[in-house]
């Protein structure tokens, strides 16, 4: 049986990984996209760990929630990378620099 503390483990690996990837990497908006999604699979991986520790439904009723909003911040975010690509020719960070207000 696997214990709760191996999946708190295996969540904060998760976000380690997440977070370095976000400031590691400031190069690749796919790259940063995918750090942020990262990030929300290991909230959601502690959340059902806790939940299933608890004997409670409320923890994997927000994760249904949190999947569903990181969804449509994929759809809507690969969807802006796609039209900013056509019109930059580049997804690279840096180059986005004037998109500033």
């Amino acid at each position: 049986m696997i214990a709760l503390s191996d999946y708190l483990v295996f969540g904060a690996v998760l976000f380690t990984i997440s977070m370095a990837g976000i400031f590691l990497n400031r190069k690749n908006i796919i790259v940063l996209l995918m750090s942020i999604e990262l990030l929300l699979l290991a909230v959601n991986t502690n959340l059902v760990a806790f939940s299933s520790y608890l004997n409670d439904v409320t923890g994997q009723i927000f994760v249904f929630f949190i999947l569903t909003v990181a969804a449509a911040e994929a759809a809507i975010g690969l969807a802006i990378i796609v039209l900013v690509f056509r019109n930059r020719k580049s997804i690279n960070v840096d180059d986005l620099n004037s998109l500033k207000g």
